[in-house]
C-alpha cells in the first residue's frame, strides 16, 4: 500500500510538473501590445454623398457667397439633385512607420476619401493626406504633420513558420485597438486577380475595419498588413490573409519618393503546370510557368521566348508555380537585362530579356467568341473533336503559319475544348508537333497511344492557352 501511494504520488507530481509545463508554453500577448499597441491608428474618411447646388454648379464650398446661396436659394423640387451631403465612416486602421508621421495602410481604407482622419490611442486626432496608393498591392502610404509619434518595429516575413503564432491589432467594426491572436495557416498564398503579393494566411479573427492594420510575431515585430478575408457572410470564417511586410515597405518606398509603384513586365500570358501537362511536356515534376501567349513585339518575344516554352527561372529565381512569375518581373526594375530559363522540347535555355515597365491600368482584350457553323456530314477524330482547315485570311489575320479549326466538340470529349478554338500544337510524351491542317493533326493523333495524355495549344480568341486531355 505504501509502495503504491508513493507511485500515486510521484504520478501526480509529474503531471503537475507537465500543466506547469503547458501553461508556461501557452503565449502571452500582453508586453507585445503595451509595447505597441500605441503605434497603431484608427482611419476614418469623409466622402462626398449626392451633388453640389444645381443652381450653381461651379460654386466651390469654400467660395463666401457659398453660404449664403446655400440658405437663400429656392430648395429643389422633386426629381432634381440636393446639395451635397458627407458621412463619415470608420474604415480601417494604419500604423506608425516613423516618428514624424508616416502611415500604412490599405489602399482600399482610403479610395474615395476626401478628408482623412487619423486617431491615435491618447485620443489625439490628426488630417492625414495620401502621400500615394497602390491597387494592384493595396498599399496606401498615408502623412499626417506630427513628431515623436510611436513606430513599430519591422520584422522578416521570409522567417515566419506555419504553425507559428500572431496578433493583429486594429479596430473591428470600430471597436479600436482590438487585440486578436491565431497562427499563420499558410504563406505564399495566391488569391484571385492578386499577382503580385505573395499573401500570408492566418486565423486571426479580421473583420471590416482590422484592414491596413498590423500583423505581428511574437518578437512585436510586424510582418504584415491585414488585408482580406475570405467570408460567406461579410465577418470572419478563419481564413485571413495579410499582405507581408516586405512587400508593402518596398511599396511605401515608391510611393514616398515618386507617388506611383514602377514595375516590370516581359509580355507574357502564362498558365499553372498540372501534373498532366508537366507528364505531356516531359517534365519531371510540376513546376514553372507555361506560356500560352507573347506578345508581338514585347520584351519576350524580342528575347525569343515561344508559346509553349516553361519558363523555370528568372533573374536566377526560381519559379515554383505560375504565381511567382509575375511577382518576380514585377519587381524587377523597368530596363533591366535580366536572364530567363526556359524548357523547350526536353532542353533547357537561358535567353535575355530587357523587362519593360507594366503601364497602369491595363485591359486585357476581350476574346473573339465567335463560333463556326459545325459541319454535320464531317467525322469527328478519336477525340471527339470535328476538325477543319483554318482558312488562310484567318491565317494571316492572327499571324500564324497554320491551324486546324474545332468544328464541333462531342458531348464524350473530357476536356474544356470549345467550337472555334484553333489547335496549333499537339504535345506527346515530351513530342511537340506543329498543326498545319486538320488531315495532318488527325494523322498525328493517329499515331500517338491511346493510353498516352495529350496537351493540345489552343488559340481562343484573343487569347492561348494549353488544353490537357488524359489518356484513355
Amino acid at each position: 500500500m505504501r509502495a503504491f501511494a508513493v507511485a500515486f504520488l510521484l504520478a501526480a507530481a509529474t503531471l503537475s510538473a507537465n500543466a506547469a509545463a503547458q501553461g508556461r508554453e501557452l503565449p502571452d500577448f500582453t508586453d507585445l501590445v503595451e509595447k505597441q499597441g500605441g503605434a497603431v491608428v484608427n482611419i476614418s474618411t469623409t466622402q462626398a454623398r449626392g451633388r453640389g447646388l444645381p443652381q450653381f454648379p461651379q460654386l466651390d464650398e469654400d467660395d463666401p457667397l457659398y453660404d449664403f446661396f446655400r440658405r437663400f436659394a429656392p430648395r429643389p423640387g422633386p426629381g432634381q439633385p440636393g446639395p451635397r451631403q458627407f458621412e463619415q465612416q470608420s474604415l480601417g486602421s494604419g500604423f506608425f512607420i516613423s516618428p514624424d508621421g508616416y502611415i500604412l495602410t490599405n489602399a482600399h481604407v482610403v479610395e474615395g476619401a476626401e478628408e482623412i482622419t487619423v486617431k491615435l490611442t491618447d485620443k489625439r486626432e490628426f488630417k492625414a493626406r495620401v502621400v500615394g496608393a497602390d491597387k494592384r498591392t493595396d498599399v496606401a502610404l498615408l502623412k499626417i504633420e506630427a513628431t515623436g509619434l510611436p513606430t513599430v518595429r519591422m520584422g522578416d516575413p521570409n522567417k515566419l513558420r506555419v504553425g507559428e503564432w500572431v496578433v493583429a491589432i486594429g479596430a473591428p467594426f470600430g471597436f479600436e485597438n482590438s487585440v486578436t491572436a491565431g497562427i499563420v495557416s499558410a504563406k505564399g498564398r495566391s488569391l484571385p486577380s492578386e499577382n503580385f503579393v505573395p499573401f500570408i494566411q492566418t486565423d486571426v479573427a479580421i473583420n471590416p475595419g482590422n484592414s491596413g492594420g498590423p500583423l505581428f510575431n511574437m518578437k512585436g515585430e510586424v510582418v504584415g498588413i491585414n488585408s482580406q478575408i475570405y467570408s460567406r457572410t461579410g465577418g470572419f470564417m478563419g481564413l485571413s490573409f495579410a499582405i507581408p511586410i516586405d512587400v508593402a515597405m518596398e511599396v511605401q518606398q515608391q510611393l514616398r519618393t515618386s507617388g506611383r509603384v514602377s514595375r516590370g513586365r516581359i509580355g507574357v500570358v502564362i498558365q499553372e503546370v498540372s501534373k498532366d501537362l508537366a507528364d505531356s511536356f516531359g517534365l519531371p515534376r510540376p513546376m514553372g510557368a507555361l506560356v500560352n501567349q507573347v506578345e508581338k513585339g514585347g520584351p519576350a518575344d524580342r528575347a525569343g521566348v515561344l508559346a509553349g516554352d516553361i519558363i523555370l527561372k528568372f533573374d536566377g529565381k526560381a519559379v515554383n508555380q505560375s504565381s511567382d512569375l509575375p511577382r518576380i518581373v514585377g519587381g524587377t526594375r523597368p530596363g533591366t537585362r535580366s536572364t530567363v530559363q526556359v524548357y523547350r522540347k526536353g532542353e533547357t535555355l537561358d535567353l535575355n530579356v530587357t523587362v519593360a515597365e507594366l503601364p497602369d491600368d491595363r485591359i486585357a482584350a476581350r476574346g473573339d467568341r465567335a463560333k463556326p457553323a459545325p459541319k454535320p456530314e464531317a467525322v469527328a477524330n478519336r477525340l471527339g473533336l470535328v476538325m477543319s482547315d483554318l482558312p488562310e485570311d484567318r491565317r494571316r489575320q492572327l499571324n500564324v503559319a497554320g491551324g486546324a479549326v474545332i468544328d464541333e466538340v462531342k458531348p464524350s470529349v473530357r476536356a474544356d475544348l470549345r467550337p472555334g478554338d484553333i489547335v496549333l500544337a499537339i504535345t506527346a510524351k515530351g513530342q511537340t508537333t506543329e498543326v498545319k491542317s486538320a488531315d495532318q493533326f488527325n494523322k498525328v493523333l493517329a499515331g500517338i497511344d491511346k493510353s498516352a495524355t495529350i496537351t493540345l495549344q489552343v488559340r481562343r480568341g484573343d487569347t492561348s492557352l494549353f488544353v490537357t486531355i488524359r489518356g484513355e
